[in-house]
């Protein structure tokens, strides 16, 4: 916006200087015109009784004109030229730049022009003597050039200095704009605090109060939508847990296989529920904004707590691997509870959705860098972002919900981090990685 008004304001200047230039160019041509011709009139007609008294003075009327020519006081050109005819048309006098040859004017009183010269002609009393005065019209273009030059020059400085001054304005004058455009996008489900509107100009106020009761009505629907996520999730953990219990009682106590099959599906249906209700809870924590914390943690420490957790839980606890980097540090102002959410959804995925076969890799490097890479097929870039949508999950049959990578993504975003997805992985020709960059303390 604020460069197509400077770019506007700015063609618009420019346009009506050279308006106005152009039309200053039309008035001086005519005020020229009606000055050079003044003066030629003028001239013609005060000459006209130096003429007479200089041939009553001679007296000679058979001396040939170019005798009787006059004689310039300098070498330079002279502007107006003339020449004194008789009423038989013979050339008399003559001035020093005049033509030797009479000019082709007819010989009555008033103004003339041809291709080259605009003339002049005055006569005695008796109207026998003609005195023919010529202006040639490349002194009056000349002196047009000038000043068309004297008017174009300015601008040639006064449209780069209207230009800054032109930017330097509006700059100034949308700069609230701007200020209510950056408050605005700091909005998310995270910062829902009103806009301060008294600060802004009485145009902008209007949209600060709309977009704060927007805001208001979408913060009190995200705060019920969070309410009943997390009470839905705690509510049911008991319930589900209780369940699960008995079903795996029952599955001990019964004999028939036909039984004890479907009961190891309900069973399995109730871990899916519970393990559903856990992410939930874990979306609920991340939508809060728990993400940023007061003052840097040793995420390193929580690293190894994760790993120490899921090993106690695994059959081969080999196949999880740490590689950290000599003197590799994990420090960042996040939260040491919200990073551990990040790590055991990222692990728990590569465990369950890479090749069982393979290990996997954790690779803490300088810098601060955290790689997770599990063994898999590669994937397209297709693949790889549809995996980031919620409740979305990639082309494989073991179970889960779709929630961790949106989970860890939230979280990710309020620690100022970023996630970055890639398959096949770095130096492989297969495999899936997760790597996360989080901001040094």
């Amino acid at each position: 916006m604020s460069r197509r008004l400077i770019l506007a304001l700015t063609l618009a200047m420019t346009s009506l200087w050279l308006l106005a230039v152009g039309l200053g160019l039309v008035v001086m041509e005519e005020e020229f015109a009606e000055i050079f011709d003044g003066t030629l009139q003028e001239t013609a007609e005060r000459l006209v009784p130096l003429v007479v008294d200089e041939l009553d003075h001679r007296g000679a009327p058979g001396i040939s004109p170019w005798q009787l020519q006059t004689r310039s006081s300098s070498g330079d050109r002279e502007y107006l030229v003339y020449q004194v005819r008789d009423l038989s048309g013979q050339l008399l006098i003559r001035s020093h730049d005049a033509p030797e040859k009479a000019f082709e004017t007819p010989l009555k009183p008033g103004f003339w022009r041809n291709g080259d010269f605009r003339f002049y002609t005055a006569t005695n009393e008796d109207g026998t003597i003609f005195v023919q005065m010529a202006d040639a019209f490349e002194n009056r273009d000349e002196a047009l050039r000038e000043g068309a030059v004297a008017l174009f020059l300015p601008l040639i400085l006064l449209i780069p200095v209207s230009g800054a001054a032109i930017w330097l304005v509006v700059r100034w004058a949308v700069r609230p704009v701007d200020d209510l455009r950056g408050e605005i996008e700091t909005k998310d489900g995270g910062n829902m605090e009103p806009i301060d509107a008294a600060i802004l100009p009485r145009e902008l106020q209007p949209i600060a109060v709309s977009v704060n009761r927007l805001m208001a009505r979408l913060r009190t629907a995200l705060d019920a939508e969070r309410e009943f996520t997390s009470n839905s999730a705690h509510e049911l953990r008991t319930p589900i847990a209780g369940a699960l219990a008995q079903t795996q009682m029952l599955i001990s106590e019964l004999k028939d296989s036909a039984n004890r099959h479907r009961a190891g599906q309900i069973e399995a249906s109730l871990m899916r529920l519970s393990h559903l209700a856990e992410k939930l809870l874990q979306l609920s924590r991340a939508e809060a904004g728990i993400g940023i914390a007061d003052k840097p943690s040793d995420l390193g420490h929580v690293l190894d707590l994760m790993l120490t957790d899921f090993q106690r839980g695994m059959a081969n606890p080999g196949r999880l691997v740490l590689h950290r980097a000599p003197d590799a540090r994990l420090v960042s102002p996040v939260s040491e509870d919200a990073f551990a959410i990040v790590l055991r959804n990222l692990i728990e995925n590569a465990l369950v959705h890479g090749s069982p076969d393979a290990p996997v890799e954790i690779f803490l490097e300088d810098g601060g860098s955290l790689r997770i890479v599990n063994g898999a097929a590669a994937m397209s870039v297709g693949q790889l972002a549809a995996i980031r949508k919620r409740f979305s999950r990639g082309n494989t049959e073991a179970a889960g919900s779709g929630l961790g990578l949106s989970i860890v993504e939230h979280l990710l975003r309020q620690m100022n981090g970023r996630l970055l997805l890639l398959s096949p992985a770095k130096g492989r020709t297969d495999g899936f990685e997760a790597r996360i960059d989080l901001p040094s303390a």
